[in-house]
């Protein structure tokens, strides 16, 4: 393989871990809890779109969707049944406690469901589109502006949005902001 190659799957690679990146952070940065499940609601995620596009003949669009759609519920039912009655919790360590076993419990189901072996999602190849010498797979640069686009809009809503606004303050002083009613 060429170094241009290894630079384009590297840059494609690097985007999507900053979109994962962009989720650890906004966890710890408001809630300062380490969410450990985080990475296994990202697998739900990707065995859903596996089976949507494999077992169910989705197109692939449609099936992010979907996964968006489900990991979103499932982060709020999570939320609701294991985190939420330990916020007031004396101790931070029944709430890691918590979340280490939400992502063992997750990633139990998974391979009961699908065994642990790997599972690989071919979606049919799209377009190359050239880019200087180098000839790019319509797939990376959506990647490249997905991953671009969260990342300015998530900016944008923390900085500009009443609820961004109100998430920064109680990342900064959580008794302060509930004191201003927030």
């Amino acid at each position: 393989m060429s170094f241009i190659s290894y630079l384009k799957d590297g840059i494609s690679l690097g985007s999507i871990y900053a979109i994962i990146a962009l989720g650890y952070t906004m966890v710890y940065g408001i809630a300062k809890m380490l969410n450990f499940a985080h990475g296994d609601v990202i697998m739900v995620g990707a065995y859903i779109i596996l089976t949507c596009i494999t077992r169910g003949g989705m197109s692939p669009i449609l099936a992010v969707i979907l996964s968006v759609v489900i990991c979103t519920l499932l982060g709020v039912v999570i939320e609701k049944v294991a985190y939420s009655p330990l916020r007031k919790a004396s101790s931070n360590l029944a709430v890691l406690i918590t979340a280490i076993g939400v992502s063992y419990l997750l990633q139990s189901i998974a391979q009961l469901i699908f065994k642990s072996k790997s599972q690989a999602v071919t979606i049919s190849e799209t377009h190359m589109v050239n880019v200087g010498s180098a000839e790019l797979n319509l797939n990376t640069i959506l990647t490249l502006v997905v991953g671009a686009v969260i990342m300015v809009a998530l900016t944008l809503f923390v900085k500009y949005t009443k609820t961004g606004r109100a998430m920064q303050a109680v990342s900064e002083d959580r008794d302060a902001a509930q004191l201003m009613g927030v």
